[in-house]
């Protein structure tokens, strides 16, 4: 549906695309990947028409409508609700329930649905203009980090969305589980080209890999006979016997190819340092309660956890929960409103979270602020930090009022790298990260010889890193003492409803066949008992909808006629019966998204369930 040909674009002497070639068929998905700075996010523009391009093509059927996330905030409605369904179909325009729907799986309450959209956070504000992507009738959505503003039950929902969606898809994310969730195809951008296939990221990896290590060896065997033929070729130049032989070889040089050596590709590599603790216990947290809004229910109360050397403890739950205010009290930036934090006389943390790139002086370089995170460190440690966090050379010297948002990112943690601590408390680490250099977070934090507190939403980090969870699930905090994986299998996220728990697990446990039969029995009694009521109830709402759309259609057609006989005494009645009907028909529509909604979440539920056992 797009095909891109021999596409160039520079920036300067840097050359980003040369000759790059890509084309996007009916019916795929595509995940984008590359490492930051290669070219993902320009791509897009490229193909919005938002950016320009020194040379090649791209083309696209006549009228193909592309749905594009926006960070752009524009909102010309009173309420969430109406902001979304501005984005419906000319045909669709009356069919609220369809936004309701989407603006639920992306974590907006019922309540909220009829709150001005202007109140919210940004990340709420990019969740609306996400749901009017999604709803949109476009034949392509392109989504660049859609999942930095979710949380893990709203990426749940987005990624069985995306999976069935109808039309074309290019997803670029930082998070490799939520990817391999929804793609057919996997492209990158690699050294300046594009490479694509049919199948999920580690195929396209480990096939790069594959492909440049042949590549080397090739090149290395090509220098040696090059090395030997020059060798001849001088030795046997002045011999009259050999000439012919060494003409050929001479001709055979000149034709020769010249396979440049591949450049090294800059990759963010580092590690944290650790100061010695001879403790068993780092803190205690203990009956804890905080809440900004005091008419309102705090959002901790009770929770009491050990943070014990070396431990690993995520932080996971929906968003406006508490984990980064959790993250805060932990590091000294709250205060409890009861209970308390018990710290280690010589404990030190350090804290990152992304909101404190606004606090990095915009008049320093990144090297200046990396030196200046602690007293003790050297020049040279400064810089090899800087060029760790991807500022080689002269990029280190760049000043932070001109660094993008990850480039800032990156600063700060280079300013926690410079400080050795016993304890790290990271709130979202991964937003401005590629894949590559997550993996290099997961290995630089399991080589931590201290402790880890971090809030995430990237599942790979969490199957990889959580040994503990603070989980903030159905209005409360608690701890769970094991690793992401048991959570999934002994407890799992509870759905709107509080009824059903949604269980994913990673793996699946073995059981006998006469044990599989009797689970898949009790499962099968247990859907029909949960799935046949909202069946019903579906069925019994679509065929009053059919029942009042006819009674509507009856009514504009009266309508008609009254206007052509000019029968002013029907004309009141049939407007005010026009404006009832389509009433009764917008509610009915809204039940029947509910009930909807919830018949799919339980399907999916058991579809889990049963996947679980092997079914």
């Amino acid at each position: 549906m797009i095909k891109i040909t021999d596409l160039n674009k520079s920036f300067g002497s840097r050359i980003l695309f040369d000759n790059l070639n890509l084309n996007i068929n009916e019916k795929e998905k595509v995940g984008l990947v590359g490492r930051n700075g290669h070219g993902k996010t320009t791509l897009f523009k490229i193909i919005l028409g938002q950016s320009d391009y020194e040379s090649g093509s791209v083309s696209m059927p006549k009228n193909y409508k592309i749905g594009y996330l926006s960070q752009h905030i524009n909102f010309t409605s009173l309420t969430v609700l109406d902001e979304a369904c501005l984005a419906l179909p000319k045909d669709e325009a009356d069919e609220k329930w369809k936004a309701q729907k989407v603006l639920s799986g992306l974590g907006f309450s019922k309540e909220s649905l009829l709150r001005n959209p202007q109140e919210f956070s940004g990340g709420y504000k990019i969740r609306v203009n996400l749901a009017k992507v999604l709803l949109s009738d476009a034949n392509m959505l392109m989504l660049d980090e859609p999942n930095n503003y979710l949380d893990i039950v709203a990426i749940r929902w987005l990624t069985g969305f995306l999976r069935s969606w109808k039309g074309e898809l290019i997803l670029i994310t930082h998070d490799r589980k939520f990817m391999d969730g929804v793609i057919t195809h996997c492209a990158a951008i690699h050294r300046c080209k594009a490479r694509k296939i049919e199948g999920q990221t580690q195929k396209l990896y480990e096939q790069i890999e594959k492909e440049e290590e042949i590549y080397e060896k090739t090149r290395l065997n090509v220098e040696k006979k090059k090395k030997q033929t020059e060798l001849f070729i001088r030795r046997f130049r002045a011999k009259a016997r050999l000439a012919g032989m060494v003409q050929s070889r001479i001709k055979s040089l000149e034709k020769q190819e010249n396979l440049e050596e591949l450049t090294e590709i800059e990759n963010l590599d580092f590690s944290f340092s650790a100061l010695p603790f001879n403790a068993a216990k780092m803190l205690s947290v203990y009956n804890l309660k905080f809440g900004y809004d005091k008419p309102l229910p705090p959002l901790i109360q009770k929770l009491s956890f050990d943070v014990l050397k070396k431990d690993r403890i995520c932080v996971v739950g929906k968003n406006g929960k508490g984990k980064s205010t959790l993250l805060k009290l932990l590091a000294g930036r709250l205060s409890p409103d009861d209970g308390g934090i018990k710290k280690h006389p010589d404990l030190q943390s350090a804290y990152f979270v992304q909101s404190d790139a606004a606090e990095l002086n915009p008049m320093k370089n990144v090297f200046e602020e990396i030196l200046s995170s602690d007293v003790k460190i050297l020049p040279q440690k400064a810089r090899n930090i800087a060029g760790a966090m991807m500022f080689s050379g002269d990029d280190a010297l760049k000043k932070v009022e001109f660094l993008s948002g990850g480039e800032k990112s990156r600063v700060l943690l280079g300013k926690i790298l410079a400080k050795p601590c016993h304890l790290l408390l990271l709130d979202e680490p991964t937003n401005h990260l590629d894949m590559e250099s997550c993996e290099s977070l997961i290995d630089a934090v399991n080589e931590f010889d201290g402790s880890v507190i971090m809030v995430t939403h990237n599942e790979e980090l969490l199957h990889n890193i959580a040994e503990k969870l603070i989980v903030f699930d159905r209005d409360e905090a608690k701890l769970f003492d094991g690793t992401y994986k048991e959570f999934l299998e002994r407890q799992g996220w509870e759905d709107e409803s509080g009824d059903i728990k949604s269980k994913t697990a990673s793996g699946k446990k073995v059981f006998t066949k006469e044990e599989l039969k009797k689970q898949r029995a009790v499962l099968i009694q247990e859907k029909s008992k949960v799935l046949k009521p909202l069946e019903e109830e579906i069925s019994s709402l679509e065929n009053k909808i059919s029942a009042k759309e006819k009674e509507l259609s009856e009514n504009t057609e009266k309508l008609a006629r009254a206007c052509v006989e000019k029968d002013i005494a029907f004309l009141a009645e049939g407007a005010k019966n026009d404006k009832n009907l389509k009433k009764e028909i917008e509610n009915l529509y809204l039940s029947l998204a509910d009930f909807t909604a919830d018949y799919e979440n339980k399907s999916e539920i058991f579809r889990l369930k049963m996947a679980e056992i092997g079914e």
